[in-house]
């Protein structure tokens, strides 16, 4: 279970006593994540998710959480952060950062078909066209300077292969700049994992706390790497032809989005099988916390630069 930081019954009954969503009936740590503490909260009011920030600071904290509750506001299903009795979202729980959010409907379908993946674009595009109100800056955390310092710490664990491509891929995305292309708050992370569907129909879209201001365009990439992916790195036509088709019913891509998407399907991989190196070499102390094989995102990239899914 990713439970980095212990809260107890007692020390968050006496937290809660700041809100009014009720007393404590339940506590339960979420065994998903690998970034935050996570626990399930039952009042006598609702349930609710509790976050506790293991590396998110104070100063960093207010563009997610006001982020989620511009798109609540706008319609989005995505966990509603809760304010206390001073108006405020964010509070300090055993020396964390802490904030409590509404808890949404559904569970994750890890085996999409392509009416999965065809919700997933037009609540992708949604969320986009919602966000383009929100003032918050944040430049994506997980961007083109981070994989350059991660790439420094993970390539001494590398073979010589593996490091070949990695120094091979950063070259070519440093050749290829996307500021030109249209830019906003995105997810950044909107994997199987964090869209819940019930009865068939998404019932919420949750963990934004890898959100950023970004190219819209690498958001796509990331969930059709995602989504849309086989075991072998490609790209499920169907799945794919989905995803990308309902995203542009709603917001159609600009010539250059077009031109740059299979550089951006190279950085959506990149970036995942950095991160994923990064877990599974340099792991963060918690109790069983788990980390995602890098292996997968690999031969993810590998795809790419071989084999580039069209836009359309």
């Amino acid at each position: 279970m990713s439970v980095f930081t212990r809260v107890s019954p007692e020390e968050l009954s006496a937290w809660l006593k700041r809100y009014a969503i009720g007393t404590l009936v339940d506590l339960q740590g979420i065994a998903a994540g690998i970034e935050n503490t996570n626990y399930f909260v039952t009042t006598s009011n609702g349930r609710f998710v509790l976050t506790l920030f293991e590396k998110l600071t104070p100063a960093e904290l207010p563009f997610y959480l006001n982020l989620m509750a511009h798109l609540a506001r706008h319609g989005i299903p995505c966990p509603a952060p809760i304010a206390d009795s001073a108006n405020k979202y964010l509070g300090t729980l055993n020396g964390k950062p802490a904030t409590i959010v509404t808890c949404l409907p559904g569970v994750p379908v890890m085996a999409p078909e392509a009416h999965h993946c065809r919700q997933v674009g037009s609540i992708l595009a949604d969320m986009h066209l919602a966000a383009r109100g929100y003032g918050g800056r944040l430049e994506n955390p997980r961007g083109p300077p981070w994989w350059k310092s991660a790439a420094r710490e993970v390539a001494p664990f590398l073979d010589d292969s593996r490091r070949e491509l990695l120094d091979s891929e950063l070259e070519f995305q440093a050749g290829h700049r996307t500021l030109d292309l249209p830019r906003g708050a995105i997810h950044a992370d909107l994997f199987r994992d964090n869209v819940l569907f019930e009865n068939g129909r998404i019932g919420g879209v949750i963990d934004f706390y890898f959100a950023g201001v970004d190219a819209l365009l690498f958001d796509v990439a990331v969930a059709v790497n995602d989504w849309c992916v086989e075991p072998s790195g490609d790209i499920d036509a169907a799945r794919g032809s989905a995803l990308l088709a309902a995203y542009r019913v709603r917001r159609e891509f600009t010539p250059e989005e077009a031109a740059a998407w299979p550089v951006l399907l190279r950085a959506a991989a990149l970036r995942f099988w950095l991160s994923r190196l990064h877990d599974f070499y340099i792991p963060r102390p918690g109790e069983l916390t788990h980390a995602h094989d890098p292996e997968h995102f690999r031969r993810v990239l590998e795809a790419r630069r071989v084999r580039p899914f069209p836009v359309g």
